[in-house]
């Protein structure tokens, strides 16, 4: 990622010359394309989870920030061989930890171009383009998910910050003047509780953290052999707190949990919130992107329903990382949560024009949609759903593999691209089983060649292999398959 030619000296104020940007621009895009590129040369050529220790890079840097600026081609120099070293490669094709995102080519344009142009969109006025693209790229998305109602959308950085905003809407839509009283040392104030499945995201816990209604009152409803939430529990749960004087007021359901990828019952989950006057939020940061595959379109079904609802381009639908949609049927009562409108700004179009700013905790806001546009205009919807198809279509032939081995089973259904599995030898008890999966997984991870993550389903450790890079082949998953086996003849040949 260097150049022979030299940065030209620089004065002390002004940007450097916009030549160097066509220069090394030019170099970074040549090396992006490369990284890009399947196969050895690419990505590949690195190992998917950084080989380093703690500390590594830290010390490998300088300790105080240079008096006198450097050239671009030292700066591009090191990025190579100080930073990829200690990179982890989630765009690799090879990731099948977590929920692997992946950019693409339109998705890395856009943000070039969002870059590029480095509009504060916090006010219509600021950002009328970017402001109107969003409104529009948001609506685009919504038809593509199949929900037939009007959402008021906006992007936000990440899912947790999405459940900390529908939380806080259903803290206002429970009447208690929360906004401007707070809740310390109100006697007028019940406990406020919300409900959710014990598989549920950690990003609500944070939320009840944030929002001061504290994580003792998040409820963590058990799960059925299927590891969907038990509606039934979840209303007894809700039927009792009331009759101890609490206030039910939100139940987030899932399409998609982190350990499984198991879909709760939206449709139930809605007839409960409507039952109980309960807040519905829909956390399909994980699954939503699948419904634009129109045969997987029931995932997201009494979703119309809910309240409000999330959903990670950045997570399945190839765009750079960050990227969350956010929509809420009752844009009303989100502005009255968060609106807060300062003297100097103002604006003559504030009661015509959407001004983003009202919607949420930040005032400043980067473009994210422009990204989003581009990608879902360059592959459209039929681009987008043969994508993820393909990736359950692997994810199935991967759980075929284990199905069939012997040895491994399957711990979980696979309805998306997330298959749970471990080793399972015979004659071998399970705390050494876990021992075992945990060895095997350190040791593919070590190899370079695929990462995997683990969970824990019934008190016993699972790994999880999750297909979600748009680059992922076939050879891909194999390769995994083959490391995973090997692992697991040398872990078993350890221990006898």
């Amino acid at each position: 990622m260097t150049d022979a030619s030299p940065m030209p000296p620089t004065g002390l104020t002004g940007d450097l010359d916009p030549a160097l940007l066509r220069s090394h621009g030019a170099q970074v895009l040549e090396w992006l394309a490369t990284y890009l590129t399947p196969g050895p040369g690419g990505a590949e050529r690195y190992p998917v989870l950084a080989q380093v220790s703690p500390g590594a890079i830290r010390a490998a840097l300088p300790a105080a920030p240079p008096a006198h600026g450097e050239s671009l081609d030292a700066i591009l120099a090191d990025v190579e061989r100080l930073l990829i070293p200690g990179t982890t490669h989630w765009n690799h094709p090879g990731f099948f930890a977590y929920f692997a995102i992946s950019s693409s080519v339109p998705g890395i344009l856009g943000e070039l171009l969002a870059a590029g142009l480095d509009t504060n969109q916090m006010l219509w006025r600021t950002a009328p383009a970017a402001t109107e693209l969003e409104e529009v790229t948001l609506d685009w998305l919504r038809q593509l998910v199949g929900l037939r109602t009007k959402w008021f959308g906006q992007i936000v950085d990440t899912a947790s910050v999405a459940v900390m905003h529908a939380l806080a809407c259903a803290r206002e839509a429970a009447g208690f003047e929360v906004r401007e009283r707070g809740l310390a040392g109100r006697a007028d104030v019940p406990v406020l509780r919300v409900y959710c499945s014990e598989l549920t995201h950690s990003s609500v816990d944070k939320a009840m953290i944030t929002l001061g209604l504290g994580r003792v009152n998040l409820v963590k409803i058990p799960v059925d052999a299927a590891f969907r939430v038990r509606v039934d529990a979840m209303r007894s749960a809700i039927a009792a707190d009331r009759a101890a004087g609490m206030r039910p007021i939100a139940i987030v359901g899932t399409v998609g949990t982190t350990s499984t990828t198991s879909v709760d019952s939206i449709p139930a989950l809605a007839d409960l919130a409507a039952e109980s006057g309960c807040w519905l939020h829909v956390d399909a940061a994980y699954g939503g992107s699948a419904a634009v595959v129109p045969e997987l379109r029931y995932l997201l079904d009494g979703t119309d329903r809910a309240d409000s609802l999330v959903i990670n381009p950045h997570k399945w639908l190839f765009t750079p990382v960050d990227c969350t949609a956010f929509y809420v049927k009752d844009r009303a009562l989100l502005k009255r949560a968060f609106s807060l409108v300062a003297d100097y700004l103002v604006t003559p179009e504030q009661e015509i024009a959407t001004n983003y700013m009202d919607y949420g905790v930040q005032l400043g806001r980067r473009n994210r949609a422009l990204k989003l546009w581009m990608v879902l205009r360059a592959f459209g919807a039929d681009g987008l759903a043969e994508r993820i198809r393909a990736h359950c279509d692997l994810a199935r032939d991967f759980a075929g593999m284990v199905h069939y081995a012997g040895d491994w089973e399957l711990c979980a259904p696979v309805p998306l691209a997330l298959v749970c599995f471990r080793f399972a030898p015979d004659g071998v008890d399970d705390a050494t089983r876990d021992r075992w999966n945990l060895a095997i997984m350190a040791r593919v991870n070590a190899e370079g060649r695929s990462y995997l993550s683990h969970t824990v389903l019934d008190g016993r450790v699972v790994l999880r292999l999750a297909v979600g890079n748009i680059r992922t082949e076939r050879r891909h998953v194999e390769q995994c398959w083959a490391s995973l086996r090997d692992a697991a003849r040398a872990v078993a040949a350890a221990a006898e």
